[in-house]
């Protein structure tokens, strides 16, 4: 069984000289039953959807079934590629994968939740691009996503991923938190720097709300998966520079669950708040609920759509 009390578990990886990544999979072998190898073949797997998603928005513009979003990967990706780019190589292939895995799961194509299909662009990207700059591995890559899940199996049990639940902070926090754990594991940090990386990035995102337009995962989710892949990588660098939380990670959890549960409804998946409260948030939400009235080939809704796209 994972161990979930933060002091216990830190000893233990010391005790048995293990990666958190390593761990995690031992874990899985346990309770499934199944051999290493099996547990390496479904995580390699997800790897391949995950790749896909991570690419596919960023060859082509991808624009999703409401038509309010779409093409953003495409067009940074075509930027990035054109050397115009601040963010540099890691940071800005990043952010164009998130919002290409983003833009898929916005699309009802084929995605991976992790933790969940709002903050689904996260760790993906985080660790593509960052395995792809230094030359990792297959096995290694596979190992960081075994960090990202216990980070995320800590968090989950501790507190919650569900922005319904905790707002995005338990969503995108969440998912950051987990990249920057598994880049920083990626990368040969400790089983420690992994966790104060995932405290650094969760605690960025602490009180993020979940504010969905129109009730849609789209605004400004497609965004926040970009924000949080780089906040991923900058708080895995930090961490292996030396940099650490003050706040220890379960402490972070525990904060992260006690602001979910004083945060009003509103502002927890409901669309009564936030960006959705906004006077363009509302004419947004007015043109997909008459979208959605009206006959998906008629002119109309093609009216309706092309400006939707064009906000």
């Amino acid at each position: 069984m994972f161990e979930l009390h933060m002091e216990k578990l830190t000893a233990l990886l010391q005790r048995e000289n293990l990666s958190l990544g390593e761990y995690t999979l031992r874990c899985e072998m346990e309770q499934s039953g199944k051999s290493r190898a099996q547990v390496m073949a479904r995580m390699e797997g997800m790897l391949g959807v995950m790749r896909q998603a991570a690419a596919e928005a960023t060859e082509r513009p991808v624009h999703s079934v409401s038509g309010l979003t779409g093409g953003d990967a495409y067009r940074y990706n075509m930027y990035r590629q054109g050397g115009k780019s601040i963010c540099g190589p890691v940071m800005s292939a990043a952010v164009a994968m998130a919002l290409s895995g983003s833009e898929m799961n916005a699309s009802m194509s084929r995605i991976v939740a992790c933790p969940t299909a709002g903050s689904c662009g996260i760790v993906p990207a985080a660790l593509l691009a960052v395995a792809q700059e230094r030359h990792k591995t297959q096995e290694e890559l596979l190992l960081s996503l075994f960090t990202a899940a216990g980070i995320g199996i800590v968090i989950g049990s501790r507190a919650t991923v569900a922005g319904a639940e905790g707002g995005c902070q338990a969503e995108c926090g969440a998912a950051a938190a987990m990249a920057a754990a598994g880049v920083t594991e990626l990368l040969g940090g400790s089983a420690d720097q992994a966790f104060h990386a995932a405290a650094m990035a969760l605690k960025n995102e602490m009180g993020l709300v979940c504010d969905p337009v129109a009730g849609l995962v789209e605004i400004p989710c497609i965004k926040r998966n970009a924000a949080g892949a780089a906040l991923a990588i900058l708080s895995a660098d930090l961490a292996l520079a030396g940099v650490q939380s003050r706040i220890p990670f379960g402490e972070v959890v525990d904060a992260m669950r006690e602001v979910g549960e004083a945060m009003s409804d509103s502002l927890k998946e409901t669309a009564q708040g936030g960006l959705a409260a906004t006077p363009t948030g509302r004419r947004l939400q007015q043109q997909v609920t008459a979208a959605s009235q009206t006959v998906s080939q008629g002119p109309i809704a093609d009216m309706i759509i092309e400006e939707s796209r064009s906000l």
